[in-house]
């Protein structure tokens, strides 16, 4: 009977900084963000940081080069609507609503009034769950919130009462839902109210969000999607994201993180070894 050789492979060291949403992950040890200098070695021993605050993420990448999850580009987009909305303009230009990003200078106020229509949404460059998103409907409110702010982000308004919520998770879709908010409400956010359905949802969009991401290198995030007459704009995406959605699915997105990991660290030869044949 012919010796077949094996391939094993060394248990993955984990080590997350956001325990609820690591939980059920397998191996996987926590640790407070604050205490990063006195469990150093521990960090530096961990083949996965998983879910690091904003301020360490540069500290544990550029200054001790360890892998992140998520990806260093899902922190740095993920956290400023700014850099997020141009890297969209650069890899779907026609995905993208008409964005004016803007110093909040006479110029900037001017270039605003002469080229967008009221009514238009202007947004905080670093928020989630809605805050820092206004709709204004006439000049006083827009230059009461320009006088209010250094950067000007400016987008047309969308003739939409609902959005899709596409997650995306390692390298694929996890799932899709439309928010609708409750009436006579602007936001679609379920923490605002708004209610979940999980019927009818376009394939192209999923498709959308599945090339973005790949493309930004994206492999942790809600990305929020309007359509309008038969297009999908992208509005933005966050990086994390609320998991009601998924629990109403029996979706265990710790599995897919840990399969998604895996997969990754696995094909460093230095993670393999030979198993005994037999």
């Amino acid at each position: 009977m012919p010796i077949r050789s094996m391939t094993c492979y060394t248990r993955m060291r984990l080590l997350s900084f956001d325990i609820l949403r690591t939980l059920h992950l397998p191996g996987v040890h926590s640790l407070k963000p604050d205490d990063w200098l006195r469990r150093k070695e521990d960090i530096r021993a961990a083949d996965w940081l998983l879910f690091p605050p904003a301020w360490q993420v540069n500290i544990f990448a550029y200054g001790w080069r360890k892998r992140l999850f998520p990806s260093l580009s899902t922190y740095h987009l993920g956290y400023d609507k700014v850099q997020m909305t141009r890297a969209f303009m650069a890899v779907c230009p026609d995905h993208v609503p008409q964005t004016l990003i803007l110093s909040s200078t006479p110029a900037g106020i001017d270039q605003v009034l002469e080229e967008m229509t009221f009514p238009f949404v202007v947004k905080a460059p670093r928020s989630s769950m809605g805050r820092g998103v206004q709709l204004l409907e006439q000049r006083s409110e827009f230059l009461r919130y320009a006088a209010a702010t250094d950067i000007l982000y400016v987008q047309e308004y969308l003739p939409i009462k609902r959005d899709l919520r596409v997650v995306y998770v390692g390298d694929s879709v996890s799932t899709a839902y439309w928010r609708t908010a409750p009436p006579g409400q602007f936001h679609n956010n379920v923490a605002r109210g708004a209610t979940i359905s999980f019927e009818d949802i376009p394939s192209a969009a999923l498709e959308l969000v599945s090339t973005v991401a790949a493309a930004l290198g994206i492999d942790h995030a809600g990305f929020d999607v309007a359509e309008v007459d038969g297009r999908f704009y992208l509005l933005e995406f966050n990086l994390l994201f609320g998991t009601e959605a998924l629990s109403m699915q029996s979706i265990r997105i710790e599995a897919m993180i840990h399969e998604y990991l895996h997969r990754l660290w696995s094909r460093d030869p230095g993670n393999t070894f030979a198993c005994p044949s037999a």
